[in-house]
């Protein structure tokens, strides 16, 4: 929503001063949830027994942020953005140690192109949006966010400067370049290690490109990222979408190999695919698999197959209540020797964007 900004910044960061022209908007989206999950815990990771949780960010992740641009005259625009995830079920920050952990930049943008610099997401996170089976909803359990696009690559190791050893899905200190030529939207992103006397260490770079029209979109994105000791993890995705009257089609395939020991390697892939229904205005009927694979020196093959299917029933053109199912089964022992081979889910939850 459009607000006049100075009670809200006020109540919300202490206070704030703009320049005259600036336009502000605050927006975000509140995801409550139920969720029973038999084989899975609370946070969807393989377990033994079930769980059984009130969830926040289910369906889409909760958060608020602000974003704002300033006319420069000349068709030039100053912009920011600032975003921070939000735990809806106990009013805590997603992120202890950062406080707009999802998006913290500032940019310029002209008809040249927009030039973003500070925390903001990956070419890989980029591209998958648009061509994602799932449109990126279940982030928590949707293996193009946490593989593809590495948000939990469960590397263990922090590749790029990403603030965590957990996931890449975002960098720290960088420079992202998005330009619009046409149909054709072009990105290239540098990601600084700032590590002292390392220029590599931690550092990251990739590029990106993806064409739309009439309905279709292909898009595509390389990323690579250097640890502290300068190993690499280097990833790929590419997919496509097509709007067909009232029905969406998506696949994508990615892929991530990381050195994660002299010597010795990951490589995780995954493919997708499934289609979104709006069997009537208010009612969305989605349904996607995703089959994951893991190869790692030494160890034997192995990966999971994942379905999830929902429906949404529109309350308002802000509001949303959803019903999931997923079935996830393991193989070759993914989930570790004492948890269940077949893993269960289901969720429901009401969603509001403001």
């Amino acid at each position: 929503m459009r607000t006049k900004m100075a009670a809200a910044c006020t109540a919300l960061i202490g206070h704030c001063a703009m320049a005259q022209g600036t336009d502000v908007t605050l927006y975000g989206v509140v995801d409550l949830g139920l969720r029973n999950g038999s084989g899975l815990t609370a946070s969807n990771a393989p377990t033994a027994g079930s769980s059984r949780s009130l969830g926040s960010g289910i369906h889409t992740t909760s958060r608020w942020g602000l974003r704002g641009s300033e006319d420069l005259g000349g068709g030039a625009k100053a912009l920011f953005n600032l975003e921070s995830g939000l735990n809806a079920d106990t009013g805590a920050p997603a992120n202890a140690t950062k406080y707009f952990d999802r998006a913290s930049w500032v940019g310029l943008q002209g008809s040249w192109g927009t030039l973003a610099l500070g925390r903001q997401t990956t070419t890989l996170a980029d591209a998958i949006s648009p061509v994602d089976p799932l449109a990126m909803r279940f982030a928590s359990f949707n293996p193009n966010i946490s593989v593809t696009a590495l948000s939990q690559h469960g590397l263990g190791i922090e590749y790029g400067s990403a603030g965590a050893n957990s996931g890449s899905y975002r960098l720290d200190n960088s420079l992202k370049y998005t330009g619009r030529f046409g149909g054709f939207t072009a990105r290239a992103m540098w990601g600084i290690g700032e590590v002292a006397s390392q220029a590599s260490a931690l550092s990251s770079h990739g590029v990106g490109l993806a064409w739309a029209a009439d309905g279709f979109v292909v898009s595509g994105a390389y990323q690579s990222f250097n640890d502290t000791n300068k190993r690499t993890l280097d990833a790929t995705t590419l997919g496509a979408a097509y709007q067909w009257g009232n029905v969406r089609l998506a696949a994508n395939a990615g892929r991530n190999k990381a050195e994660t020991a002299a010597g010795r390697f990951t490589v995780q892939r995954v493919l997708s695919a499934g289609g979104t229904w709006a069997a009537t205005p208010w009612v969305d009927l989605t349904a996607a698999y995703y089959k994951v694979d893991r190869s790692r020196t030494g160890a034997a093959d192995d990966g999971y197959g994942r379905l999830v299917a929902f429906a949404e029933y529109k309350l308002s053109r802000r509001t949303k209540v959803y019903a999931e199912l997923d079935n996830t089964r393991w193989r070759n022992g993914f989930q570790g020797a004492a948890n269940k081979a077949t893993a269960t889910g289901i969720s429901a939850g009401v969603v509001h964007t403001f």
